[in-house]
């Protein structure tokens, strides 16, 4: 196994499987080493981390909750542990439960918050004191939020939310040089998006983009590359609706 081409380091969380797994992995292809963080699920961040290595690249899988303090700040520290720094925080971790506006929603919607906006919040926070110059800052949303489904509204509050964070802290890092960006996908076909779906809603939702297709973990994955790398070094502060036309 070879050090890092860069000498950067990427810290993605979520980063085992989905669109978090194959961030981790294009990263990894960029030259960066990466820390691929994971909730629950030991064997696909193993299975990440081992494709990385067949590669030629570097990373490691810490497991961790993004929404517990605890263990998102032994995240970024077992990160510099083995890396030495943090370059890139791309947080790609969250959960997409369907529950309407209604009372008996509220577990949901407070599961929801604490995956998707309290752990952004907890992430952002770390990435923002951890990161130097030239660092950059990326965090998933949705471009669901402009289409307002049904049922999608504790997702769609947690991201909007995101969206506000990442703005906000843009800001707050001024005279740093560091970056903060949002990427918001469209239908990705992962499982987090086909689960509960029948085959027919899932062709319904493929065709309202004008592509007529789902998005890739990849595409989204390439637009992350881009934030992370020398081309994306101008862009601050933006939300990247990568979607195929979808909103």
């Amino acid at each position: 196994m070879r050090t890092n081409e860069t000498g950067r380091v990427a810290l993605v969380t979520g980063g085992s499987r989905g669109i978090g797994g194959a961030i981790s992995r294009r990263l990894a292809a960029d030259g960066l080493a990466v820390a691929v963080n994971y909730a629950g699920n030991a064997a696909k961040a193993q299975e990440t981390v081992a494709a990385i290595e067949a590669a030629g690249g570097k990373a490691i899988a810490i497991q961790g909750d993004v929404g517990d303090p605890a263990e998102v700040a032994a995240l970024f520290e077992r990160t510099c542990q083995a890396f030495g720094r943090i370059d890139v925080v791309v947080n790609s971790a969250g959960i997409m439960p369907m529950a309407p506006v209604a009372p008996d929603s509220l577990a949901d919607f407070d599961k929801v918050i604490a995956t998707n906006l309290r752990g952004a919040f907890l992430v952002l926070a770390h990435a923002a004191a951890s990161l130097g110059q030239g660092g950059r800052i990326i965090a998933l949303s949705t471009s669901v939020i402009a289409r307002s489904f049904p049922s999608y509204g504790p997702y769609i509050a947690s991201k909007a939310g995101v969206e506000g964070l990442v703005r906000v802290l843009a800001n707050e890092l001024r005279g740093r040089g560091i970056t903060v960006n949002a990427v918001a996908p469209g239908p990705v076909g992962t499982e987090l998006f086909l689960e509960g779906k029948s085959p027919e809603q899932v062709a319904r939702i493929a065709e309202l983009a004008p592509l007529q297709r789902l998005g890739t973990p990849q595409e989204i994955a390439a637009v992350v590359s881009f934030l992370s790398g020398p081309d994306g070094a101008w862009v601050n502060a933006q939300v990247l609706r990568a979607n195929g036309g979808f909103a």
